[in-house]
């Protein structure tokens, strides 16, 4: 940029003599931040140091939440798949499940989701009852039905083993069925050719 000597600005100085003051100001300026000699300087600093403290404490407590929602939320839907099968392939009058049973199944399958790429979101979820009768399908949870999984997952529940057999046919066709505390938690990875996890609880 070309100046005229010609053009002065308020206080009888050439426009590339203030420029040149300008820039020993900011100079001056910088150093001083620099050498943390600036008293507002380490105000600042002191001041954002606190507020990422507590703005990383902020983020540690919605993580947190967050977690313990998706925990209730699938669990609510291994009891609703449960509920539903206890008519249809499970053919019982009465479903007895453990106490925290499907909160603890939530938790695990939450754990096996950190290592997969879009974590809870990329998993198929199957469940499954282990009965006399053999294996029982009970349903399908999909946490995102927008994205392709990339992993799947297998619960197996373990049913009572019935006793009193013999008497079947005076107490009816109906029965309850009791689910045991022990299951099992089977991963396959879709984009792999792995073999899968299998996981005794």
């Amino acid at each position: 940029m070309v100046y005229s000597q010609a053009l002065v600005f308020g206080y009888g100085l050439s426009a590339a003599s203030e420029e040149d003051h300008l820039a020993e100001m900011w100079r001056k300026v910088l150093q001083h931040f620099r050498a943390g000699q600036h008293p507002a300087g380490r105000l600042k600093k002191a001041t954002s140091s606190s507020s990422l403290e507590s703005a990383y404490s902020l983020e540690d407590d919605d993580l947190e939440a967050s977690t313990q929602l998706q925990q209730q939320d699938l669990a609510a839907r291994f009891e609703e798949c449960l509920v539903k099968a206890k008519a249809s392939s499970l053919q019982c009058r009465e479903l007895l499940v453990p106490a925290r049973m499907s909160s603890r199944v939530a938790r695990d399958v939450l754990r096996a989701s950190e290592d997969e790429p879009c974590g809870l979101r990329g998993a198929l979820i199957h469940l499954f009852t282990e009965t006399q009768a053999g294996l029982q399908k009970v349903g399908t949870v999909t946490p995102e039905h927008s994205l392709t999984p990339t992993f799947e997952l297998s619960v197996v529940f373990r049913a009572e083993l019935q006793r009193w057999l013999p008497l079947k046919h005076l107490l009816g066709s109906e029965r309850v069925l009791r689910l045991r505390p022990e299951y099992r938690l089977i991963k396959r990875k879709l984009y792999s050719s792995a073999s899968p996890t299998v996981i005794e609880f």
